[in-house]
C-alpha cells in the first residue's frame, strides 16, 4: 500500500469487525501498520459471535470525535456495518468492493469509513481497495455541496440529546425503558403512548404560558396553542358525544375537583361508590379532599354476586337525599348501568356525575355504554385505556355547566395550561377516532376475558365470576395469600400487577386480598389469547413457587424472550 499523502488524507485510522469480518480485518490491519498508519484496533479479535453494530458504533465515534481520520469497517457482506454506521450524521460509510470505486467515494462522497465484504473480497483485493481509497483526495466543489444536504441539521433522538446534557437522568430512563420492554405490565391503569403523542408532548408547546381559554387568554402570543387546545376540543367532543369540553385538567383527581366545585358547597352531602369495593379515593374517601370537603355516603356490590346494587343504591339515595351521585369505578369489573343510575339521581332531584377514567378507551371504542347521554358531568383521564397521555378532560352537555366547570379549572383549581400535554391529547383523541382504535378496544375486552378465564381454570376465584370490560380482581385469600405478597413475587418473575383489595375484604388495606390485572398495555403490544393463556400460567408458575428465586428467574427471562416478538410503541 502506498502511503504518499496529501495534506487532507488520512493518516489515523480506527478500524472493527464481526467475527465474520475478522479475518480480512486482521489482515488490513497489519499492512496498514507495515506502511506506517496509525491504527486503532477496536476488534473482533475472534471467531465467537458478536453483534456488529457494536464495533460499526465505536469506529464511528472514533471519526466523528477526530480520534481518528477515517475508519474501515469489516463484515460477510459490508451491508450491515455499512448501515449501522451511516446512521450517524456527519459518518459516509461506502461498501466497496473494487478499487475503481473506492477512488470515486472518497473523491465524490467524502467517505470517511470504508466497509468491506470477507466473503467476496479477498487480501489482495482488499488491499488494493484501501490504498485507492486513502490516496485519492476529496474533490469539494458541487461534491462538497451534495455531502453537506447529507448531514444538514441532523435530527437527534430525544434520548441522545439527553445523554450528551445528563447522564444520570438518560441512565434512569434508558432502565426504565428496559422495564416496560422486557416485562409484562398488567396495571390496570397503565398503558403505552405512541410516539407520536410523547413528540408532541416533548415539543416546544411546553415553553408557552396561556393562562385562559383559545381566544380568552391573559398572555400574547397564544394564536398557535389556541388553535391546539381547540382541536383537542373537537375531537375529544367528537369521540364521546359531547357538546361541550374541557381539556386542561392536569390529571383526573383535579378534573374531578373541578367538578365538585362547580356545583357544590362544603359539607353537602354526595353519593359515592365505596373504595373497598371498587370506588376511587376522589369519590368521598376521608383521606382524599372529595371525603374532607363533603359528607358522602356510600353505596357498593352485593355481596351475593359482587355487582353494583342498584336497588341498594336507589334506597340509600332516597333516604340521604344527595345533591349529587358519583359513577365510575377504579376497581369494578363489570358493565355500569348509567341509565339506572340517571333514573336514581333523577329520583332524588341528584346531579349525576361519572368518573369514566377506566373505561374511556372502551367507551370510546364502543365496547362500554356511553354515559354521555345520561350523565350532567363526565370526567376521565386521557391514559389508562385511552393510550394518550397523563392528564384528565371534563366533559358536559349543558352550556351552565360547562361555563361553571371553566371557572373552576382556571382560576379555580389550576393556573396555566400544560400546552404540550394538550397536544398529545389532541393526537391521543385523533388516534381514537380512527377505525382501528375500535378493534384495539375490543381485544383489550377478549384479552381480559381470556386472562381470567385461564386463572379460574387454574383455580383462583375472580371477583365477581369474571369481567366485561379491560380488568379483573382475583382473590388471593383462598390460597393463602395476600395482594402484597403476590405482587412483589411477581415483580421478582418480571410481571407487574398490583395489590387490590377484595369487595367485603378480611386482609389490612395494605396488604389487600387480592390483586388487580388489566390488560390495554399488552394488548397495545399486540398480544392476542393466546399471550394471556400463557401470561396466566406464568402468573400460577410464579405463585406457587414464590420462595423459589430460581424459578422466578426462570420465567422472568421467558418473558423477556416473548417480548422481543412484541415491541413497545
Amino acid at each position: 500500500m502506498s502511503t504518499t499523502t496529501a495534506p487532507d488524507l488520512p493518516r489515523s485510522l480506527a478500524i472493527g469487525s464481526d467475527h465474520g469480518g475478522v479475518g480480512l480485518k486482521d489482515a488490513v490491519v497489519a499492512q496498514l501498520t507495515q506502511d506506517g498508519y496509525t491504527v486503532q484496533d477496536f476488534g473482533t479479535h475472534g471467531t465467537a459471535s458478536v453483534d456488529y453494530p457494536d464495533f460499526a458504533e465505536l469506529v464511528s465515534q472514533s471519526v466523528l470525535s477526530g480520534q481518528a481520520d477515517a475508519g474501515i469497517l469489516v463484515c460477510t457482506t459490508g451491508i450491515g456495518m455499512s448501515i449501522a454506521a451511516n446512521r450517524h450524521p456527519g459518518i459516509q460509510a461506502s461498501l466497496v468492493h473494487d478499487a475503481e470505486t473506492a477512488a470515486i467515494t472518497r473523491e465524490h462522497n467524502d467517505s470517511n469509513v470504508l466497509c468491506l465484504a470477507a466473503k467476496t473480497t479477498s487480501e489482495a483485493t482488499a488491499q488494493e481497495i484501501v490504498t485507492a481509497w486513502l490516496k485519492t483526495p476529496f474533490a469539494g466543489g458541487r461534491h462538497g455541496r451534495r455531502v453537506a444536504k447529507m448531514n444538514t441539521q441532523p435530527q437527534l433522538h430525544p434520548l441522545t440529546i439527553l445523554e450528551n446534557s445528563d447522564l444520570a437522568v438518560a441512565a434512569i430512563v434508558h432502565a426504565e425503558q428496559n422495564r416496560q420492554q422486557n416485562n409484562i405490565e398488567l396495571i390496570a391503569s397503565e398503558n403505552f403512548t405512541s410516539k407520536a403523542v410523547m413528540a408532541a408532548q416533548g415539543s416546544c408547546l411546553t415553553n408557552k404560558y396561556a393562562e385562559g381559554y383559545p381566544a380568552k387568554r391573559w398572555y400574547g402570543g397564544c394564536e398557535e396553542v389556541d388553535k391546539v387546545e381547540q382541536l383537542a376540543i373537537d375531537r375529544v367532543c367528537q369521540l364521546f358525544g359531547a357538546k361541550y369540553a374541557n381539556v386542561q385538567p392536569h390529571s383526573g383527581s383535579q378534573a374531578n375537583a373541578a367538578v365538585y366545585f362547580s356545583v357544590l358547597q362544603p359539607g353537602d352531602k354526595v353519593l359515592g361508590m365505596n373504595l373497598a369495593h371498587g370506588g376511587h379515593l376522589t369519590h368521598g374517601n376521608p383521606a382524599n379532599f372529595s371525603g374532607r370537603f363533603y359528607n358522602f355516603c356510600q353505596y357498593g356490590v352485593s355481596q351475593n354476586d359482587e355487582r353494583i346494587d342498584y336497588d341498594e343504591l336507589a334506597e340509600v339515595a332516597k333516604r340521604e337525599q344527595p345533591k349529587m351521585i358519583t359513577a365510575g369505578a377504579s376497581a369494578y369489573p363489570r358493565i355500569i348501568d348509567f341509565k339506572k343510575m340517571s333514573e336514581i339521581a333523577k329520583s332524588v332531584g341528584a346531579y349525576l356525575f361519572v368518573d369514566m377514567a377506566h373505561i374511556a378507551g372502551l367507551v370510546a371504542g364502543g365496547q362500554h355504554p356511553n354515559p354521555m347521554e345520561y350523565a350532567d358531568f363526565v370526567t376521565s383521564t386521557t391514559h389508562k385505556s385511552l393510550r394518550g397521555p397523563r392528564g384528565g378532560i371534563v366533559l358536559t352537555n349543558s352550556e351552565e355547566l360547562i361555563k361553571k366547570i371553566n371557572s373552576q379549572v382556571f382560576p379555580g383549581v389550576q393556573g396555566g395550561p400544560l400546552m404540550h400535554v394538550i397536544a398529545a391529547k389532541a393526537v391521543c383523541f385523533g388516534e381514537c377516532l380512527k377505525p382501528e382504535f375500535a378493534e384495539y378496544t375490543q381485544q383489550i375486552v377478549k384479552n381480559a376475558q381470556a386472562l381470567a378465564a385461564r386463572l379460574a381454570e387454574l383455580g383462583y376465584r375472580i371477583v365477581s365470576g369474571g369481567t366485561d370490560n379491560h380488568l379483573m380482581l382475583v382473590d388471593l385469600r383462598p390460597r393463602g395469600l395476600n395482594g402484597k405478597v403476590a405482587s412483589e413475587t411477581l415483580d421478582h418473575a418480571g410481571i407487574t400487577v398490583n395489590k387490590n383489595g377484595i369487595p367485603f375484604d378480611t386482609e389490612k388495606i395494605t396488604l389487600g386480598g387480592g390483586i388487580r390485572i388489566g390488560t390495554p398495555a399488552v394488548t397495545t403490544r399486540g398480544m392476542k389469547e393466546a399471550e394471556m393463556v400463557q401470561i396466566a400460567n406464568w402468573i400460577d408458575k410464579a405463585l406457587n413457587n414464590k420462595d423459589n428465586a430460581d424459578v422466578l428467574a426462570s420465567i422472568r427471562a421467558e418473558i423477556a424472550a416473548v417480548n422481543e416478538r412484541f415491541p413497545l410503541p
